[in-house]
């Protein structure tokens, strides 16, 4: 089905193949060359030895060639899953401080965006996001590259890592800036603290959709708060349960989100970390919400019109994705 993801990690997209070819060309980190001997690697404890693992993935990219690489062929991977669409959040930061010059890591990303695109037919867009573990230096460095070097791609500003500790309001001032430069707000949120991080992330940082918001099922108002403001929620099934935030797919809250009427999109995050791929969360957000054909396309254009793609972009999507469902059930298209 053609569809479009919100919700995915730039290095956290990087297959066993990519993973590999890069710890090749750097050997000598924690990482092994091996593709068999990654899945081992990838197998969490909780979520701090996750950010941990992602970190030894991240020290891997450390030329513009790596940033290029990268890019390209996790824009290949996307495409071979009939992914169409793609708001891919890059962490520039992370790079900058391995010594890859920004300059370098834009025209790496933007080289390998517009050639996927050209190959693949993906159309990728950035969001910049703030590695939350380094604090505030990240926010406002990360502000300031997304402002005054961010490219015309760039569409909105995040904010990861771990939630413990790192406050929403402590970034306020750098969702400011971004958005005052017309950037929207995306941060992660609630994903492994309570709902009170969500609502914080909603009063300081004016978020217009929220990243995991696992918690918002245990507080009934933030949820008709949600409702209410057509805020959705990028739900990631399995990585909620690679990294502990919730213990098993029966307990997960996307059935309460739904119920309760909120909008949610269907993410992969860090798909080959966790063993994944956007079309295995859409089977398993099917399972969990006892959808049918028609019903796992609604939730498909769910994420087109959560999108931050242009209008006529979006009216092609969603032309295509009843087109595909019309052609599944076997029905004559519309006239």
């Amino acid at each position: 089905m053609p569809k479009a993801e919100l919700h995915v990690h730039h290095v956290g997209s990087a297959s066993p193949r990519i993973v590999a070819d890069l710890a090749a060309r750097h050997p000598g980190g924690r990482i092994p060359s091996d593709p068999a001997a990654l899945a081992q690697f990838y197998t969490f404890t909780d979520f701090a030895h996750f950010i941990d693992l992602y970190l030894a993935t991240v020290d891997l990219i450390r030329t513009p060639e790596d940033v290029r690489l990268l890019t390209y062929e996790v824009a290949r991977d996307m495409a071979a899953q009939q992914i169409r669409y793609a708001e891919l959040t890059c962490t520039p930061y992370t790079s900058v401080l391995a010594g890859v010059p920004i300059e370098g890591y834009l025209e790496a990303i933007e080289d390998a965006r517009v050639s996927a695109e050209r190959d693949f037919g993906i159309v990728l867009r950035w969001i910049f996001d703030i590695p939350g573990e380094i604090g505030e230096n990240a926010a406002v460095a990360t502000a300031a590259i997304a402002v005054e070097r961010g490219p015309a791609a760039l569409v909105a500003f995040g904010l990861g890592g771990p939630e413990i500790g790192t406050t929403r309001p402590l970034f306020a001032p750098a969702f400011e800036r971004a958005r005052a430069a017309g950037l929207h707000s995306v941060p992660h949120a609630g994903e492994t603290t309570g709902p009170r991080t969500i609502w914080d992330a909603l009063e300081y940082l004016r978020a217009e959709r929220i990243g995991h918001g696992t918690s918002a099922a245990q507080d009934p108002a933030l949820l008709e708060h949600l409702v209410a403001h057509g805020i959705p929620l990028e739900v990631c099934p399995t990585s909620n349960i690679a990294t502990r935030a919730v213990a098993s797919y029966a307990e997960h809250p996307l059935r309460a989100f739904v119920d309760a009427g909120v909008t949610v999109t269907i993410n992969s995050d860090d798909p080959p970390m966790f063993g994944t791929t956007l079309s295995r969360e859409y089977g398993i957000a099917a399972a969990l919400l006892d959808l049918d054909e028609r019903g796992i396309a609604a939730l498909a254009k769910n994420a087109v019109d959560a999108s931050f793609l242009d209008v006529p972009g979006k009216r092609t999507l969603l032309a295509e994705i009843d087109a595909y469902t019309a052609a599944a059930l076997g029905e004559r298209p519309a006239i």
